[in-house]
């Protein structure tokens, strides 16, 4: 038996901040503890001490020193490891937080600072109608970003008042989990699926939302388009290694808020960090289709992804389009979908998940294997001298293309015999100049091999670019996606193939248009503003039969088809290398890039990965693919665990299934991302 004396020599002191708002109350409190006190017990003691009588429901422990927050109520302290030079804090794990969206508002909410970060997102997703919030993550802003605005305000004579829409009244806010916002998992569409306006119908059934129908079109619309001025004063990447900054900055999935630095009222990102948009329906994801297009907006007015004359026209002819539609009063009251019949309607979406589509030839394609033929024009570029066109027999069967002197000498031995698989596509294409050009970089021992084919017209390129694109990714054209992929590529062609007509572009100068808001800085440098703006109107032509929902939609896909569309740059040093590389992550691939000249120099496929880990002493990511392949790198432009995460959050991300009723495996995601620090 222990006496009273003997236990009292075990207690110690044990010191308590706490993060109360009462200026007249004391704030620091010392604790008479014993090891074996769990921190349900500590909270309790302090509770008492501290005589005021308010929810204490959202409060938790935080240790200073360590960086750590103490959740598990039930360890002692001892279990914790807390001793007598422990500094706790008492405070709410729900905090203030502003978040810059894609659209470039931004929002004031409660989010959780003691949930790790994937969580957090997931909760400020259902605030904000976003669905599918795997997709997205926080970022903080980069330093050339912020020393760019610091630059800007000291030039402005008058303080810029940022407009804030403040959704503090959130469910969040008291610690609850967060309400469903506007989105019903039922049959009901939330969204008219033309316009985008909330079905307000639907509205009074989440009342508790903070989300009103007013605010949804703030995040489902889009607003006035910035000024030259503004764009201008925007932090612009220049080179691959200013990209590369710009991923430095994602917080870890992994670890909360609190965890990594970030306080009660900073200014975070919200972006789209996966470029692997799953299920977007019209009918639901008004919000998330006008974020996703804002964001792909500014990568492309900012020059964040490159792309050629004729495309950044196209961009600014949809840009033009979705400003008239978004600022037209018509649009905000286009009539509901209420007359469809509602079982006809989740018919015809079965129909479509099922990706049948309406074939009638199903026993044709499973009985025959595609095969593509055709005289092509084949370009390879030559070293010191002109470079060589000729046109040859092309033969794409499964994933590999071959090429024969002629049609005659097709049954013998193929010139060369080339396989696509995991080989990069880009689209060499001037639809005005007529032409239809495919580059393909396909790996060997020592990088990339170049090649060009030449197609005579549109329907010929979309059919061999399509068996390109799909071989690459190792799917033949017997996939289903072949034949949408076709498509896909003629509609973006016959964006491209306008034809000036007069009477729609008479007179530039009575459109109420400013062109410069449209396009990137190289444009508005390169040309003068009528010349701009006639242009974009001729463009505009092809797409202005359009709804604003589908010219977002349009949008997205034609980003989608840039070539450096979804890749996340970071500054590499391989292992045995003596110089610095930019590593490229994609959606389903890794590329080594030449920091210098930007051309690629090997590509490995996600499929083709047997193992990857981290050396976290070294900081050394190692990866080991098929036939013996295997790569390490050290990560210069951020922690090698930004780039741990990102191919985990592919792979998770791969996952996915419709079937799947949309809740996430929170746990897979962790362990294919987390890494075992």
């Amino acid at each position: 038996m222990t006496s009273l004396g003997a236990y009292g020599s075990n207690s110690w002191e044990l010191l308590v901040s706490v993060d109360h708002q009462n200026e007249e109350k004391q704030k620091e409190f010392t604790l008479q503890v014993t090891g074996d006190l769990h921190i349900g017990g500590v909270m309790l003691k302090l509770v008492e001490q501290i005589e005021m009588t308010q929810d204490w429901s959202d409060y938790a422990l935080w240790w200073e020193q360590k960086k750590c927050w103490l959740l598990k109520t039930h360890w002692t302290l001892d279990k914790c490891g807390v001793q007598a030079d422990a500094k706790l804090l008492f405070t709410t794990q729900h905090k203030m937080l502003r978040l810059r969206l894609p659209n470039m508002k931004t929002v004031r909410l409660k989010v959780s600072f003691s949930s790790v970060v994937f969580k957090a997102v997931s909760d400020i997703c259902k605030i904000l109608n976003i669905r599918r919030s795997e997709e997205l993550s926080l970022l903080k802003q980069s330093e050339d970003a912020i020393r760019k605005k610091k630059k800007k305000d000291k030039n402005n004579k008058e303080p810029v008042t940022e407009d804030i829409l403040n959704l503090c009244n959130s469910p969040v806010s008291s610690g609850l989990s967060a309400s469903p916002g506007l989105y019903s998992k039922t049959m009901t569409p939330t969204y008219d699926p033309i316009s985008g306006t909330p079905a307000s119908s639907t509205i009074t059934w989440f009342s508790d939302s903070p989300l009103t129908e007013q605010n949804c079109n703030i995040l489902a619309f889009s607003h006035p388009i910035c000024s030259p001025e503004t764009l201008a004063e925007m932090y612009q990447p220049r080179t691959l290694a200013d990209k590369a900054r710009l991923n430095a900055g994602w917080l870890d999935s992994s670890r909360s808020l609190m965890e990594q630095g970030i306080l009660e009222d900073d200014q975070l990102l919200l972006r789209f960090k996966y470029y692997t948009f799953f299920d977007l329906n019209p009918k639901y994801d008004a919000v998330r289709i006008n974020q996703i297009y804002e964001q792909a907006r500014w990568a492309i007015l900012l020059e964040e992804v490159d792309c050629t004359e004729e495309e950044m026209l196209i961009f600014a002819a949809l840009q033009y389009h979705i400003s008239k539609l978004s600022s037209s009063s018509e649009t905000q009251n286009f009539p509901g979908e209420s007359e469809v019949d509602e079982i006809e309607a989740a018919l015809s979406n079965l129909e479509v998940a099922l990706e049948g589509g309406k074939t009638s030839n199903i026993l044709e394609d499973i009985t025959d294997i595609p095969k593509l033929a055709d005289y092509l024009r084949l370009v390879r570029p030559r070293k010191l001298s002109i470079k060589s066109i000729k046109p040859y027999w092309f033969v794409f069967k499964d994933t590999s293309v071959s090429y024969f002197k002629n049609t005659e000498s097709s049954h013998g031995e193929p010139i060369e015999k080339l396989n696509l698989k995991g080989c990069e596509v880009v689209p060499d294409v001037n639809v005005a100049a007529k032409k239809f050009g495919i580059k393909l970089l396909i790996p060997v021992a020592d990088g990339m091999n170049e090649l060009y084919l030449r197609c005579e017209n549109e329907n010929q390129y979309a059919r061999w670019m399509a068996a390109c694109v799909l071989a690459s990714k190792g799917k033949t054209m017997a996939d289903s996606s072949y034949r949408p992929e076709v498509h896909k590529i003629l509609s973006f062609l016959k964006m491209k193939n306008w034809t000036m007509s007069p009477q729609a572009v008479s007179d530039p100068e009575n459109v109420d248009m400013k062109p410069e808001c449209f396009v990137s800085l190289r444009y508005t440098k390169k040309y003068k503003s009528k010349q701009l703006a006639a242009r974009i109107l001729e463009a505009h032509q092809n797409v202005s039969q359009m709804s604003l929902v589908e010219a977002k939609m349009r949008f997205i896909q034609a980003w989608q088809s840039l070539p450096e569309f979804g890749l996340s740059y970071y500054i590499v040093r391989f292992k045995g290398s003596k110089k610095d590389d930019v590593l490229g992550v994609s959606y389903n691939r890794l590329i080594r890039i030449d920091i210098a000249t930007g051309d690629p120099i090997t590509t490995w496929r996600f499929s083709n990965m047997k193992q990857w880990n981290v050396n976290w002493e070294i900081r050394q990511v190692a990866i080991e693919f098929d036939q013996n392949v295997s790569i390490a790198f050290t990560c210069l432009s951020a922690d090698c665990k930004s780039i741990h995460e990102y191919i985990g959050g592919y792979i998770f991300l791969s996952t996915r299934s419709k079937d799947h009723n949309e809740t996430l495996d929170e746990e897979l995601f962790h362990k294919l991302t987390g890494g075992q620090e």
